[in-house]
């Protein structure tokens, strides 16, 4: 008997973020359309975290899918030192002009981890070429920027951290800005100030944290308070870019432009990785020299793929539509809607909502964290009923395709609300 494609993946594959000896076989997914994914045997998920929140436009695009042919049949790849090509070239004339601040160069790279790489490659070195002894970095308690050793290293302390630490490199974290501690915050980025060559964050929104939302005019103030004790801004746009807080980019919220901004997930529409670092012309010309030890020395082998190009600049003309914007609003219309409904339910707590993205915690008599053990509950739970939510511990979250339906949506509502009923029969 021919072995289906979950034994098949349970004999050669090691899955991120599982403990594979307890966690259930995977579901084997042979195709996707719309905000659907589907088995082995026809059956249909409902993704309603766009697949690690990278789909925007849902699955198989027809138009992404006929962009990708078409470069398919002029170009595959090209060495991007020394050479360029009109994909790379096109992209970043129509990316620059949408971005906030005044961003004016792309450096290519493969992923989210190694966008903030860059980053803070460009930040250090901006101060190095320059003259400037400032090699401190600045973040968030809480963060989460990647899983490389610098983006860990500008992350929480934590689960994802934990057997790393020692090889971590350190960096002054902060708590996030309120109406409270604000104060005390410019007081300390006044002390950190001297040394300190950037600040990376997470605007509004700290994702794999725990959807951890916070108010754009005190994000203002602190950035505003940074750039006049010239401490760089790399905003870490990963997540919140294109659309997902209600506005194209998170900082478009904000007044206090950013020194550079990281790019991945939704930037070619979930259909391929890659990862963008963008700067201004200030970064960019700190590294023009007759020395060639100013030169940034990084690169990858696939940096700009043609493919991975074209495929980014289809997923941005459906993001500039009208259409996408439309869906964007009624996707968080909704989620407005349900946030009040779910506010009353017993053993909720925290309902949040920002744009398409709707959070709330699972009061479970333990600390709200990635571990705890409510997740193997919700993970059960979430699957039988055939619907994609993955929870951070006992933080539950829909971060939808902007092209769900609102019958869908329903749906994915209606087993939350089961999911409630039956922890509570379960646990109360």
């Amino acid at each position: 008997m021919q072995k289906s494609l979950s034994e098949r993946d349970q004999a050669v594959i090691w899955h991120p973020y599982t403990q594979m000896q307890t966690a259930p076989a995977p579901v084997g997914i042979v195709r996707g359309e719309g905000a659907l994914l589907f088995d082995e045997a026809g059956t249909p998920y409902l993704d309603a975290t766009s697949s690690w929140w990278v789909n925007i436009h849902g699955h198989s695009h027809p138009y992404i899918t006929e962009k990708l042919a078409e470069q398919a049949r002029q170009l595959h790849h090209c060495i991007f030192a020394g050479y360029t090509h009109e994909p790379a070239v096109q992209l970043a004339e129509r990316l620059l002009p949408v971005l906030p601040g005044r961003q004016q160069k792309v450096f290519y790279s493969d992923n989210g981890s190694t966008a903030v790489e860059v980053a803070m490659k460009m930040a250090i070195q901006y101060w190095h070429n320059k003259g400037e002894k400032r090699n401190r970095l600045l973040a968030f308690r809480n963060a989460y920027h990647g899983d490389t050793f610098g983006a860990m290293s500008v992350s929480a302390r934590s689960v994802f951290t934990r057997a790393f630490d020692d090889y971590l490199f350190k960096v002054s974290f902060i708590d996030l800005p309120t109406e409270e501690n604000i104060d005390q915050l410019l007081q300390e980025v006044d002390t950190l100030a001297p040394d300190t060559a950037a600040f990376i964050f997470e605007p509004l929104v700290q994702g794999a944290g725990g959807m951890v939302m916070y108010e754009a005019p005190l994000l203002d103030k602190l950035l505003q308070h940074c750039r006049q004790r010239n401490i760089l801004l790399i905003a870490d746009e990963i997540m919140t870019g294109f659309g997902r807080t209600g506005t194209s980019f998170a900082m478009d919220q904000v007044t206090a432009p950013p020194d550079i901004i990281t790019l991945s997930k939704g930037l070619t529409g979930g259909t391929m990785a890659m990862g963008i670092t963008t700067c201004t012309d200030e970064i960019y010309t700190a590294f023009l020299s007759s020395d060639k030890l100013k030169t940034l020395f990084h690169g990858h082998s696939f940096t700009a793929n043609p493919l991975t190009c074209a495929v980014a600049l289809a997923s941005l003309e459906l993001f500039q539509q009208p259409a996408c914007r439309q869906n964007r609003e009624r996707v968080a219309a909704r989620h407005r809607q349900f946030a009040v409904e779910l506010a009353y339910q017993e053993d909720v707590k925290n309902v949040r909502t920002l744009g398409t993205i709707l959070a709330f915690e699972i009061e479970t008599g333990e600390a709200d964290s990635y571990i705890n053990d409510l997740s193997g509950f919700l993970h059960a739970f979430f699957r039988e009923k055939r619907i994609m939510l993955r929870p951070l511990g006992n933080t539950l979250y829909i971060l939808p395709p902007y092209c769900i339906t609102d019958t869908q949506l329903d749906e994915v509502y209606a087993s939350i609300l089961d999911m409630l009923r039956a922890y509570g029969e379960k646990w109360n």
